[in-house]
């Protein structure tokens, strides 16, 4: 009894699986009357991608001088706008405002937004560019096949190099490679870990709610639980900061 009390949530949800497969089978078999897992319940996993990188990780990734610069901009550039990693990779550099800083995205829903970086890419963006002012924005490191099954669509072709555009996969891969070394398991993060880190650290920071639903782009307020957790004494001053009776006695 006492490893299934102890047992980890991916562990106990296995075994109870089975458990609870193998009950349904024996009652249908006339072997059971009753079900031994009818009061057990599903234990919720403790995600380790749900936490932030530390500050001080990023800054080190972002400028590791054995990553490429394509790779440093873009995940400073996840970073910095707090973006899916879809959103920015399928971005053309014809989506780009250099001088107000964003970029304009085609999100989940198929609505056009916009998302801002800082200083950090916009530093970056120029020399990645080199003078390109057409096509994907982040390239793979080889040439698109002109023809067969593997050839991309035309608009997932640099006009002026012929390269494709840099895919999910080969980007997530890259990150995992680069972040194994600083991630205490050894594994390496996920680029979603990045929009993630953004909107904790924005959070630690004091921004509101409304704030990062501005920031993230997320349709409904309850999506940013997550981040925004108020303790009693933010509930303390509201209520004083509401109190209209000692307002009107002190004055």
């Amino acid at each position: 009894m006492e490893y299934w009390n102890t047992a980890a949530a991916a562990t106990w949800n296995r075994h109870l699986s089975a458990l609870v497969s193998f009950t349904a089978w024996a009652q249908r078999q006339e072997l059971l009357a009753a079900n031994p897992a009818r009061r057990l319940q599903r234990r919720k996993s403790a995600r380790r991608g749900d936490r932030a990188i530390p500050r001080t990780r990023l800054e080190a990734l972002f400028t590791d001088p054995e990553s490429a610069l394509r790779e440093r901009l873009l995940w400073r550039m996840l970073y910095e706008t707090a973006a899916h990693a879809e959103e920015i990779l399928t971005l053309n550099i014809e989506d780009l405002d250099l001088e107000f800083r964003r970029a304009r995205v085609v999100s989940k829903g198929g609505a056009i937004e916009y998302v801002h970086w800082g200083t950090g890419t916009a530093r970056l963006l120029p020399r990645l560019l080199k003078g390109r002012t057409a096509g994907p924005l982040f390239l793979a490191d080889r040439r698109a096949p002109a023809s067969g099954s593997r050839a991309p669509a035309a608009a997932d072709i640099c006009p002026a190099t012929g390269r494709r555009r840099l895919s999910y996969p080969r980007a997530e891969y890259l990150f995992k490679q680069a972040s194994a070394k600083l991630d205490p398991h050894q594994k390496g993060w996920t680029l979603h870990r990045l929009r993630h880190s953004a909107l904790q650290h924005l959070a630690e920071a004091g921004r509101s709610a409304p704030e990062l639903q501005a920031k993230s782009r997320h349709q409904h307020l309850a999506s940013l639980g997550r981040y925004v957790r108020l303790g009693e004494e933010t509930s303390a001053r509201l209520t004083t900061e509401a109190d209209l009776a000692a307002r009107r006695k002190s004055g």
